[in-house]
């Protein structure tokens, strides 16, 4: 099916609704730097949002960065601190202009609407570790001053790696030091043995430092089993993923329904690509087991153009630009279409011989917050049963990368510019 462009909102939506039924929509993108990618996403998630009663957008981000977001798009009250949303590296990946008009959209759509009604804006990553430390501290300092002696004295045992994680986990595999992982279950176990106090003062208050409790023990596990191996952490990661979107459904009620924003190798089904023939699983398998028919994932491609990316982890982001795809991979069948944005259906029962062309192993292209061109067979393909992974499939032959938002805020602008909210 041919698709306009994702600026055109309604006509490019209107395919999408056939997934209205869903209760997890999970869209998916081949970079994490590519404008079209966000636009499309921006448009399916209006549509679902305004017509069918989607009510959370779940996006792969930390948890505080993205309750800053909540807060802005909520309106509700803002939180004063040090921090700035989406300020550490990739800082494009979230800080671009094309995050900001859907941010923007979705505090309009918010406006007039009870509390209870508001869709919400939350992260589903697990790499705050100092981030969500601190949410924790300041709010048993608001609530239970006692409980927030006893939880710095817990934490201190991570404190001191809080601004290099990794480096804590490096200790703990060469035995330089024990792990901190009694302190981080303790300091969660008891949150959670006081629910019904904390909670009875302000629920959302509660379930927001909770679930931040909750990521200090999953940080503290990833960054310590990291040097294991790439499959543990992995599994880890999407694992924590699932279990918050669950909670966040679980919290919404019986009229839950979510979007997911992650990258296609996160929301795609890992069992039909080789991450999940060598062990891993991901948020999109994991939902297809537990939801079924009510999860749907749309993975995303391109064949050339540019993307924002680095060279290296915590390096500068760059515009550079993408070599056009194999011609070994989907990629450079969808090219071949000479169809220059088109939908496909991949579990449709109409497309049976097109699902039976794709169903043979090809290489995908996967680029995260890192390309590199040079190695590019393998630093970003691996080999996926494209319509096992996806239930649609969006494609755009060309596409160009995301517009970085500036990081600091210049001089007599207020502190929410422009995500510090």
């Amino acid at each position: 099916m041919h698709l306009p462009a994702p600026e055109k909102v309604e006509a490019f939506a209107e395919p999408f609704a056939r997934f209205a039924g869903a209760r997890i929509v999970l869209l998916g993108e081949a970079t994490h730097g590519t404008a079209e990618f966000y636009r499309a996403r921006t448009a399916i998630t209006r549509r679902l949002i305004e017509r069918h009663g989607f009510n959370i957008v779940a996006v792969e981000a930390d948890w505080p960065d993205a309750g800053r977001i909540d807060r802005h798009v909520r309106h509700r009250d803002t939180v004063t601190n040090d921090e700035q949303a989406f300020a550490r590296f990739p800082t494009w990946m979230w800080r671009n202009e094309e995050v900001a008009t859907f941010v923007e959209w979705l505090r309009v759509h918010n406006e007039g609407l009870p509390l209870a009604s508001r869709v919400a804006f939350r992260g589903l990553d697990v790499y705050s570790l100092r981030g969500s430390i601190a949410e924790v501290l300041a709010y048993l300092e608001k609530v239970d001053p006692p409980a927030a002696k006893r939880a710095r004295e817990r934490y201190g045992c991570l404190t001191p790696w809080q601004s290099e994680p990794s480096w804590y986990g490096r200790a703990v595999a060469m035995s330089e030091r024990d792990s901190c992982e009694d302190e981080a279950v303790s300091q969660l176990r008891e949150m959670l043995d006081r629910r019904l106090e904390y909670a009875g003062k302000d629920g959302e208050a509660f379930f927001d430092a909770a679930q931040n409790a909750r990521i200090v023990r999953a940080a503290e596990h990833y960054y310590r089993i990291m040097y294991r191996g790439s499959t543990e952490s992995w599994n880890l990661r999407d694992r924590h993923m699932f279990d918050t979107l669950q909670l966040l459904l679980e919290a919404r009620g019986r009229d839950a329904k979510a979007v997911v924003w992650a990258h296609n190798s996160h929301v795609g089904n890992a069992a039909a690509t080789a991450m999940g023939w060598q062990g891993q699983f991901n948020i999109g398998e994991l939902c297809k087991t537990a939801y079924g028919e009510e999860a749907a994932s749309v993975g995303f491609g391109t064949d050339r153009g540019t993307v924002a990316a680095a060279d290296d982890w915590g390096g500068p982001m760059w515009v550079k630009k993408v070599t056009p795809a194999r011609s070994d991979s989907y990629e450079r069948v969808f090219r071949q279409s000479g169809i220059a944005r088109s939908l496909t259906h991949l579990t449709d029962p109409r497309q049976g011989d097109l699902r039976a062309a794709l169903s043979r192993p090809q290489l995908e292209r996967a680029i995260g917050v890192i390309y590199r061109p040079e190695s590019e067979l393998y630093s970003h393909y691996f080999e996926a049963v494209l319509p096992e992974q996806f239930d649609a499939y969006v494609w755009f032959e060309e596409t160009g990368a995301v517009t970085p938002l500036a990081v600091e805020r210049p001089h007599g602008v207020p502190e929410t510019y422009p995500f510090g909210v």
